[in-house]
């Protein structure tokens, strides 16, 4: 029905190493002291993948000190009762099938750096889901924002290269 989504992201190299002047004042404070809150279009973004979200999502982010390794929170009101064993079945499904190598979850208790290299762009924290009541859930996703990104890109690339015509000159 709604959801919020919080993003726990690595710093990166837009933002400044030392506190200097910026029109943002927080945009201006060293990242690798402090937890900067930022905007994030992220939840916008979705909405244009699935527009029946359209709306009905909002997402908010932080910067934090760690060179690599983000994780995102997913909090959503849903239309039918669950719990967090239902949810994590079906995303085990999904990761073992049509999303195999792009979606995994983790049973074990991991820290931003174990995830450090890994592929997927996204890993299902397990023991993190929530719910509440028998529709308010959480689920929280680990991803390598750099490693995996360019994986995808990687991905999209040997798409695009398999569907080009070879007598076809650039």
């Amino acid at each position: 029905e709604k959801g919020l989504m919080t993003t726990v992201h690595a710093y990166t190299s837009s933002q400044a190493l030392v506190d200097d002047s910026r029109p943002d004042l927080r945009e201006s404070r060293a990242s690798a002291l402090s937890i900067v809150p930022a905007s994030t279009g992220a939840a916008r973004a979705i909405s244009h993948v699935i527009p029946d979200l359209a709306g009905k999502m909002h997402g908010a982010a932080y910067r934090v000190p760690v060179p690599t390794v983000s994780i995102v929170e997913f909090v959503a009101v849903l239309a039918q009762a669950t719990n967090a064993e239902a949810i994590n079945n079906a995303l085990r499904t999904s990761a073992d099938g049509r999303m195999k190598g792009i979606l995994g979850v983790s049973e074990e208790p991991l820290v931003s750096m174990d995830l450090r290299g890994d592929t997927r762009s996204s890993i299902i924290d397990s023991a993190s889901t929530m719910v509440i009541g028998d529709n308010l859930t959480k689920v929280a996703a680990w991803y390598d924002n750099e490693w995996a990104y360019a994986c995808r890109i990687g991905d999209v690339t040997a798409l695009i290269g398999s569907n080009v015509d070879p007598s076809t000159q650039i």
